[in-house]
């Protein structure tokens, strides 16, 4: 434990306030809003502060025993969520898909096999992306063209030696990129057994089961079937070359024993239900692993069958059966995506607010996770290709132009990201006078009797209402981009036919062929470009206190959910997260306390899933406080399954419906849970539900206060604690608390 002081005795209130903040990445002493604090608990990860005792203000509202979680150093470090913003995010989204799924438990199992095979297709693009470098650019075509090792010493010691030589080599790439994604998966994490509260299951409701089990069985199983996968792929593409001109007994083995492996990961995958007991079993995992090791030594039997094998390689063009194989992984992503869709739509039930993300999530992030790994592979094997054939501007038409498929994939992805920006430009005109209208009501019933020499900043707050409401207009969006991107992908049929993107637009549509050429090598440039603004974004969201609260959103959805799906997705935290703060809140209460769970943000969000694990005597003395919570206005929509309204009211009848939750209309993320109250608008909403919500009314003014120089800031999503209806909540909280601890 960090700078540990000896704990101050427990103030007369009885009451511990427990703060846990959201995507904001503040310090603890920014949550308590007091300037000195120690750490009572924790590590440097995920830790618990109080004020120092001795200086002045060291309680809160009313007395009250302030402490603050700090967990945002449990997803990982600046540099580890830099990179892997970039390189991991089309894993990460495949695993979020997975929770996406429908409240509806008709056809559960089948949704959630067909994500886990659309992962396995992540796992096999990139391996494929890397085969496509090493051995179909650099060993197959680059080193049968003198002008393309000309100045290139490091390739040249390769470029007389035999194929099958050069291949084997090169081979070595890919198995060295597999292992890195093998190492990055397996890295250690948090001791599990240290952060669980043990206890039966307290809630039938799925959100209760993020942090309840250990993760790591699941996720080890998952990891050896990718591995198994990667090297299976890596497998069927020397295979495949070396068939083209060859067949022997030796070959048909090989062949039999790659598609044997390949056929187990899917089986493993889909119909075996071992994989997803959530406890280690010696048996089950060494089934896992053996299948890991036999593709292992498979591929390294396959590498030195290619090297020695004494027959003739087909010379020239590009690597015998890799664009095929890459086209028809393509159109298998299509025909997933297409009959994952036809599922959900068939199955999905009724949510809290019908909206047209509603169980959508799983095809719609499934198609755009499919859809941005494509784009970055087909990059890296195009921008290579540009970069082998020095002289030309693009890759098209050269020797080292890459395969038809990955050039139809950066053409659709082009068209379908110009095509969605257009309609996002649309819908942005065509909602915002409504948006407008709407945000010039909600300003004059907050501030009916603004003066004129106001008028500037009322402006100023409508806009800030009006964006903020653009939110609920992402999910539209979000579809027709899914939809276009799912079209983009089904284009590399065309690849299978040899049909070059130019050909087919300027005889069916009248399109000059060059300007498909360069329509293909603005979106390979685009491609690098979100890239590179994926970087930046990353870098600038731990420097810029205002970028990071969008982008940490983000991050921060991605993470919370356990690796289901795909195992080189970025760690969970709320693994130890959800425990840790349910063994903390436990022992408070054991000691005597009460406890008042403020949650801002996400924060919201893992106090609603500790809340649903802590049992009835726990939860006797617990009151919960929410602001800034994206509970009803994202998790509802994009997780049925797991934040639906029962699951929301479930939380209120555990704490004896001690719960407010606070919110602004200028917020973009947070919102009402139960009911708006808004002014002038009815409710017909009853019950304790309806006590839940209060609306803020941002910004407190829109004139100077006589002491100040400058009107009151919109505060948007930004924290309250400093404003006095957080102190008003507190109070009317603690207040229901202490009879509650007779």
């Amino acid at each position: 434990m960090a700078d540990a002081t000896p704990t101050a005795p427990t103030p007369s209130s009885g009451i511990v306030e427990l703060r846990v903040h959201g995507v904001s990445g503040a310090g603890a002493d920014q949550v308590l809003d007091r300037p000195y604090v120690y750490q009572v608990a924790g590590d440097r990860s995920g830790g618990f502060y109080r004020p120092r005792p001795g200086y002045p203000d060291s309680t809160g509202t009313d007395g009250v025993t302030l402490e603050a979680y700090r967990w945002s150093d449990l997803p990982s470090g600046t540099a580890v969520r830099t990179l892997s913003l970039v390189f991991l995010l089309p894993f990460m989204l495949c695993n979020v898909a997975f929770w996406m799924r429908p409240a509806n438990r008709a056809a559960k199992h089948t949704i959630l096999a067909l994500c886990r095979v659309l992962a396995l297709t992540l796992t096999a693009l990139y391996v494929l992306s890397i085969v496509g470098v090493a051995l179909d650019l650099i060993a197959w075509r680059c080193m049968d063209t003198p002008s393309c090792l000309a100045g290139r010493s490091w390739l040249s010691w390769l470029g007389g030696r035999p194929t099958g030589l050069r291949l084997g080599v090169l081979a070595l790439v890919p198995v060295a990129a597999i292992g890195l994604l093998w190492w990055l998966g397996a890295r250690p994490g948090h001791s599990f057994d240290a952060f669980r509260t043990p206890s039966a299951p307290t809630s039938k409701h799925q959100l209760s089961a993020v942090g309840q089990w250990d993760g790591e069985p699941l996720v080890g199983r998952l990891r050896s079937v990718h591995v198994a996968a990667a090297f299976a792929t890596l497998s069927a593409s020397l295979l495949a070359a070396r068939a083209s001109q060859h067949r022997s007994w030796v070959m048909v083995i090989l062949l039999t024993a790659t598609g044997a492996v390949l056929l187990s990961c899917l089986a493993l995958v889909t119909v075996v239900p071992s994989i997803d007991r959530t406890d280690p079993s010696p048996r089950v995992d060494g089934v896992f692993r053996g299948l890991r090791t036999i593709a292992c030594g498979l591929t390294m039997l396959v590498i030195v069958h290619v090297v020695i094998s004494p027959a003739p390689w087909p010379q020239g063009g590009a690597l015998p059966g890799y664009g095929a194989i890459v086209a028809w992984l393509f159109v298998s992503q299509t025909v997933l995506v297409a009959v994952l869709a036809a599922l959900v739509i068939w199955r999905r039930g009724g949510g809290q607010r019908r909206s047209p993300m509603r169980a959508l999530g799983v095809p719609v992030f499934m198609t755009i996770s499919a859809g941005l790994a494509v784009a970055f592979s087909a990059e890296l094997v195009y921008r290579v290709a540009d970069l082998l054939d020095r002289g030309g501007t693009t890759a098209d038409g050269l020797e080292t132009s890459p395969p038809l498929a990955y050039k139809w994939a950066i053409f659709g992805f082009f068209l379908a990201v110009v095509t969605a920006l257009l309609v996002a430009g649309l819908v942005t005109r065509m909602t915002r006078r409504g948006r407008r209208r709407a945000a010039r009501a909600i300003v004059a019933a907050d501030f009916p009797d603004a003066p004129p020499q106001a008028a500037d900043r009322l402006r100023r707050v409508e806009q800030a209402v009006a964006r903020a409401r653009f939110t609920e207009r992402l999910e539209p969006l979000s579809v027709v981009y899914a939809c276009l991107a799912a079209l983009g992908l089904a284009t590399s049929l065309l690849g299978l036919l040899q049909l070059l993107p130019g050909d087919v637009a300027q005889r069916y549509l009248g399109v000059p062929e060059g300007m498909v050429n360069f329509l293909i090598g603005s979106g390979s440039y685009a491609i690098a470009a979100i890239l590179l603004g994926l970087v930046v974004g990353g870098i600038f969201a731990y420097r810029t206190a205002q970028f990071r609260r969008y982008v940490g959103v983000l991050w921060d959805l991605g993470t919370f959910w356990p690796r289901a799906a795909h195992p080189f997705a970025p760690p969970c935290y709320a693994e130890r997260a959800v425990p840790e703060l349910a063994k903390r809140i436990t022992y408070l209460v054991e000691q005597g306390q009460g406890v008042l769970l403020a949650g801002h943000s996400h924060g919201s969000v893992l106090l609603a899933a500790t809340v649903l694990q802590l049992p009835t005597r726990i939860t006797e003395r617990v009151a919960l406080l929410t602001y800034g919570s994206p509970l009803g206005r994202l998790y509802s929509r994009l997780f049925p399954a797991y934040a639906d309204e029962p699951a929301l009211r479930e939380i209120g009848e555990r704490i004896g419906w001690r719960w407010i939750n606070l919110w602004r209309d200028t917020d973009p993320i947070g919102g009402w849970i139960f009911a708006s109250h808004r002014p002038g608008e009815a409710e017909t909403l009853t019950g304790p539900a309806a006590t839940v919500d209060r609306r803020l009314t941002d910004p407190q003014d829109v004139v100077p206060a006589p002491s100040d120089s400058v009107p009151p800031p919109i505060l948007g999503h930004w924290p309250c604690e400093s404003q006095e209806a957080f102190a008003d909540a507190v109070r009317d909280l603690t207040a229901r608390l202490r009879p509650a601890r007779g």
